[in-house]
């Protein structure tokens, strides 16, 4: 929203000090629906610069929470899911990477940040780069980034809350005359989710050169299994020529606005997470092999049930993860033949495990592979034979399919989220704010190892999230966008402040 002409005026007042010449005047009309800005009557080249502006004039640029939350409910019909309220925008989401839908809202994102006067590029990912020029465009933009792609039941704020936070920065640059020092910019990754393309954050992850390209171009769906991202990418025409790379597409810090996705928030009646790092985690298959027979005609002692034998290891991991202070979930489960009267003979299961260290981590997948074969082949570990019939060994192997290792943002992000959610909610801000460190994987954290990064959480209701009913508080989505701004502009003074490299390598600004 434009600052009113008292609030304006107090602008010009306090740049006076700075532009003595400057008369408080009010800006004539933009012309041609907004392309002719900064159009003052007597000193038309003047701009507002994020060097000048002390908190005062930081705190009195206010994101449009109506703009901001039209945006998300508009995007949010091209791919609109399971309902579960009566009102028209109480769906869930189900916009996979790559279709059609999401094809939709990646064009409603280009043409919108084109309009807003920023140059898109899209890369071999289809990561889409927006990129609002600043006063010095010799170094790399400063950007906001998250994801428009959902789960298949997921909901209309996860990913797409930090997109559309950011195109709403830019116009409340736009509308207040606001020149920042270097450039600024909006990144859409691609397959965030990894719910088509089972790779989560492939995109950001290839960005960073964690991922190679090819991998993730032959990166099958999951059903029905035909296509490829890179088929997908060139059919819905975002198979950019720019390669996907931080070297052709540097950042000089990359900040996420995100909802928690879990309850601690909400549970602590706090209004802003200031994200320090991402836990640990490790994907696993498991895959149990036992043997198929009559569930009628065979006793139990001469049973190979992998099914039972997969669920006593599903139960050792829950118990391994209390004793460690660790998480671990089983969302994946198959089995064979599939048929009632027949003892399954085949299972496979995911295993996610998770901790804030590395070290608990490596600790927990240690365990498993020394507990998983014991238990396969019939040992009573941990009283998981009690009350059961033993029956004949079963062999098992286990796979690690993605490992995360824990990360730790920059301390100058940090700070400067720090600032913006103290700022942003005022007096109170004290218990208001905490710090925390996410639990889930971002494409923070692959823009994490080529650029200071951090991330800032906004509550949603119950920690529910992967879910259609996941909410966020049309309030709490103006406040996170409202830090996130904020924490950008920040940064950009801090930044031509310094003039400098960072200390921490390979970080140059």
């Amino acid at each position: 929203m434009a600052l009113p002409a008292a609030r304006f005026s107090s602008v010009l007042h306090i740049a006076s000090r700075r532009y003595p010449t400057l008369r408080t005047r009010a800006p004539s009309a933009l012309k041609n629906g907004g392309k002719q800005m900064r159009n003052f009557s007597v000193s038309p080249r003047w701009q507002l610069r994020t060097k000048e502006m002390n908190d005062e004039l930081l705190g009195s640029l206010k994101v449009d929470q109506g703009r901001l939350m039209q945006d998300i409910h508009h995007t949010c019909e091209w791919g609109k899911g399971e309902r579960w309220g009566k009102e028209s925008t109480e769906t869930g989401m189900s916009r996979l990477a790559l279709s059609d839908s999401d094809k939709a809202a990646r064009d409603w994102f280009v043409e919108t940040t084109e309009a807003l006067g920023c140059k898109v590029t899209v890369d071999a990912m289809g990561n889409t780069f927006a990129v609002r020029p600043g006063l010095k465009n010799d170094k790399p933009p400063i950007y906001v980034g998250s994801h428009l792609d959902t789960q298949p039941t997921g909901g209309r704020y996860d990913g797409i809350l930090g997109v559309t936070a950011g195109v709403e920065m830019l116009r409340v640059l736009q509308d207040n005359w606001v020149e920042t020092e270097y450039p600024v910019g909006v990144v859409n990754w691609t397959n965030e989710e990894g719910a088509r393309f089972p790779k989560s954050m492939v995109s950001s992850g290839v960005w960073a050169g964690s991922i190679p390209l090819e991998t993730a171009h032959n990166l099958r769906e999951v059903h029905p299994g035909t296509a490829t991202m890179a088929s997908e990418l060139e059919r819905i025409g975002y198979l950019g020529k720019t390669p996907a790379s931080y070297e052709a597409m540097p950042m000089a810090a990359h900040f996420e606005l995100h909802i928690e996705q879990g309850p601690l928030l909400e549970m602590a009646n706090k209004k802003i997470g200031v994200v320090t790092g991402v836990q640990a985690y490790k994907w696993f298959t498991v895959k149990v092999k036992g043997r198929d027979t009559h569930t009628g005609t065979t006793d139990l002692k001469s049973r190979a049930d992998a099914l039972l034998t997969a669920s006593k290891m599903i139960l050792h991991s829950h118990r391994l993860a209390t004793a460690n202070s660790a998480l671990a979930s089983t969302g994946i489960l198959h089995l064979k033949p599939g048929s009632t009267n027949t003892v399954p003979g085949e299972v496979s299961f995911s295993l996610d495990i998770r901790a804030k260290k590395d070290s608990t981590v490596a600790t927990m997948k240690d365990l498993v592979m020394r507990d998983f074969p014991k238990i396969a082949a019939g040992e009573d570990i941990d009283g998981l034979n009690h009350g059961c019939t033993a029956g004949l060994p079963l062999s098992v192997s286990i796979t690690e399919d993605f490992d995360s290792p824990a990360t730790i943002f920059h301390q100058d992000c940090i700070h400067s989220v720090s600032q913006a959610a103290h700022s942003a909610l005022g007096p109170e801000s004290r218990s208001l704010v905490m710090e925390m460190t996410s639990g889930a994987g971002h494409d923070s954290v692959y823009a994490s190892k080529r650029c200071p990064t951090s991330m800032i959480f906004v509550p949603c209701r119950d920690g529910v999230s992967h879910n259609p009913s996941e909410f966020c508080k049309e309030e709490d989505c103006a406040l996170g966008a409202q830090v996130l701004m904020q924490s950008v502009l920040r940064f950009d003074r801090m930044r031509d402040e310094r003039r400098v490299s960072w200390k921490q390598e390979p970080y140059t600004i």
